[in-house]
């Protein structure tokens, strides 16, 4: 029979996991304190959106508080003998920085992308003949480049349009495409443009050189890693962490349960069965806070936050206006090993001003001693961002008490 676990007790497990049971740094973070960080989180998301911080900056914030974001930039885009790169750009939960060494585990996707878009592909090349091969050469001889630049050398007819992914030129698809089968990837960002480059000029010859990894050990491999950072979870919550086919997750459980590198358990209030990685800790208490953006990957299954904290959490960035609930870029707020509040964040940069556009506590907290720990982290992240003042709004009922703080 499985061992049984209190609800409290896998929540504690999952907060360890993702490294929410350290103590922050008592001096500046270091490159050290980021790699710890990384290992147990795995991976970052990326987002286009930029209403209060970027998504792959704010969960190494949650954890160290404030830090230099350069330590993220020089691990994800910069490499040098003495600094090596660490971070490398590919779809994994959705696009994010990934370990270098983990780019292997990942060339199923490629192969993936490359059948299910080869209908895509051939309408490309039918309508563009020899659009590939020039791309991949313009990015030999100009990358790391953006496709804007790209689109100027290559002669491109097609105009420059704002808009979504489907006003993209044949350059930009022809770059995308590339990226999703491994052929290009991210050499560097500016601001947060993608300049693409070629993969031997961005990862180290023992990873573009490994040998072929199996789909059945790539599926066993990342969900181990998704049992690293998850402490314990159903097969679903680990699954989902890689955006993995349920055959081959479902196979990599099994295996990874006959080599005793997960356990079987049972979660009290839980439906499925659950999964605990053999190393994980459980911790007595879990203290500190955290804001979380809506981007974290303690957060981002928005199923398993309800299940392990009892919070109800969706992002209502595309809901219109007049039907947000708690606002647009809403971040929840950890404190001592539960989510008692959310707000809704905005940087004021213009202003100087970190906006607090709602603020709302969860039922039963302790109203006042919530108010005045989330001022605290408020200011701290303030103080990250370069913005000189937290200005709370009226919105929400914790709002008049985090005025007075």
């Amino acid at each position: 029979m499985s061992e049984t676990m209190t609800a409290a007790a896998a929540r504690r497990t999952a907060l360890a996991a993702q490294g929410f049971a350290d103590a922050r740094p008592s001096g500046p973070p270091t490159r050290r304190h980021l790699a710890k960080v990384l290992s147990r989180v795995q991976l970052l998301q990326l987002d286009s959106v930029n209403v209060a911080v970027r998504a792959h900056y704010m969960p190494v914030f949650s954890r160290l508080g404030a830090y230099d974001p350069a330590l993220v930039d020089d691990a994800a885009w910069t490499h040098s003998l003495r600094k090596p790169r660490l971070l490398v750009e590919y779809w994994a939960h959705e696009a994010s920085l990934i370990p270098v060494a983990d780019w292997p585990l990942l060339r199923w996707r490629m192969r993936r992308y490359e059948h299910r878009y080869i209908h895509h592909l051939e309408r490309m090349t039918a309508k563009a003949p020899g659009l590939i091969d020039d791309v991949l050469a313009a990015v030999k001889e100009l990358g790391p480049v953006g496709a804007g630049t790209l689109e100027t050398a290559l002669g491109s007819s097609t105009p420059k349009v704002k808009g979504g992914w489907w006003n993209r030129s044949d350059v930009k698809h022809a770059c995308e495409w590339l990226f999703a089968v491994g052929e290009l990837t991210t050499g560097t960002r500016r601001g947060f443009q993608r300049l693409y480059d070629l993969p031997e000029r961005v990862l180290p010859p023992e990873v573009l050189g490994a040998a072929p990894v199996s789909d059945e050990e790539a599926a066993r491999q990342l969900m181990l890693r998704a049992a690293v950072a998850h402490g314990v979870g159903t097969e679903k919550d680990l699954r989902d962490y890689y955006r993995l086919q349920p055959a081959r997750s479902h196979q990599a459980v099994a295996e990874l349960v006959e080599e005793g590198l997960l356990e079987a358990v049972s979660v009290q209030g839980w439906r499925h069965q659950a999964y605990r990685h053999a190393d994980a800790r459980i911790p007595r208490k879990v203290t500190g806070r955290a804001l979380l953006c809506p981007f974290d990957p303690l957060i981002w299954e928005r199923d398993r936050t309800e299940r392990m904290f009892g919070f109800r959490y969706r992002i209502e960035i595309y809901v219109p206006e007049p039907k947000r609930v708690h606002g647009y870029y809403v971040f929840p707020f950890l404190l001592d090993g539960d989510l008692v509040a959310r707000v809704d964040l905005k940087a004021d940069r213009a202003n100087g001003a970190l906006l607090v556009q709602g603020a709302f506590a969860e039922p039963g907290v302790d109203t006042a001693r919530v108010a005045g720990e989330l001022m605290a982290e408020l200011r701290t992240m303030a103080g990250w961002l370069e913005l000189d003042e937290v200005r709370v709004g009226v919105k929400g009922d914790l709002a008049a008490a985090m005025r007075t703080r």
